[in-house]
């Protein structure tokens, strides 16, 4: 089980370059932990109670206003990991993990990554780095929310998915996990009918196929020049 858990901390981008005895002290104290489907790892607001490393399954990162409405952060897979910017602040959690399939993590604790960073500044400015690059991921997902339209923003949803969550067959996909169309608002902040409405168009220009419950994107090339329409038409105007 130790040695499971030091190839796990190894595979962890993370933990790239992390010297022998670092990850030796992280394996020695983090945990692999089992969710069933649908159970809460964590909310908003809880203390952070360690740093997880998904190793099956999948959790999805999401937040809610007072009124209910709930917005999907990111969808996390194996080798992702999760709850680093609450563990390396020490601040409360920021958003809320949930099981969507049976899930088991690896699970640090605080105290151990402390320790593993302190004297290991090559590990430090790794984690920096890291944190960097997210930062401007997210930069980039709040201007697409700002400016682009549901059009571009679902075509390019649709697109990532895909790609994370199907079958490559030349230049197409089919999609191995079912994302209902609630599940696909709350990605993009919208409301279900306005995203069945332009999975109807999109199936009607034939950018997916829906027979039942399974998706595929026949031409992922034409989806993602779909997504790019509407950055064209933002710097138009701009």
């Amino acid at each position: 089980m130790r040695q499971d858990i030091n190839t796990a901390i190894r595979k962890c981008h993370l933990f790239a370059g992390a010297d022998d005895a670092s990850v030796a002290a992280l394996a020695r104290a983090s945990r692999f932990v089992r969710f069933r489907r649908g159970q809460v790892l964590f909310m908003a607001g809880d203390p952070p109670d360690g740093l997880y490393v998904l190793q099956s399954g999948l959790v999805r990162i999401w937040i809610a206003d007072e009124e209910g409405r709930e917005l999907t952060i990111a969808l996390m897979e194996p080798g992702d990991p999760f709850g680093e910017i609450a563990l390396l602040d020490g601040l409360p959690r920021t958003a809320n993990a949930t099981a969507l399939e049976a899930t088991e993590c690896l699970v640090t604790p605080p105290s151990a990554l402390d320790a593993a960073l302190d004297g290991n500044l090559a590990l430090a400015r790794h984690l920096i780095d890291l944190l960097c690059e997210q930062l401007r991921r997210n930069t980039q997902e709040m201007g697409a929310f700002a400016f682009l339209d549901l059009d571009s923003r679902l075509a390019q949803k649709l697109h990532d998915l895909a790609v994370a969550h199907g079958e490559i067959d030349g230049g197409a996909a089919r999609f191995t996990r079912k994302f209902s169309q609630s599940d696909l608002a709350q990605m993009l902040g919208v409301t279900r009918e306005a995203v069945n409405k332009r999975l109807s168009a999109f199936a009607h220009d034939g950018l997916i196929l829906r027979d039942g419950g399974e998706t595929t994107v026949p031409d992922l090339a034409a989806l993602a020049a779909r997504a790019r329409a509407g950055e064209g038409i933002v710097r138009r105007g701009a």
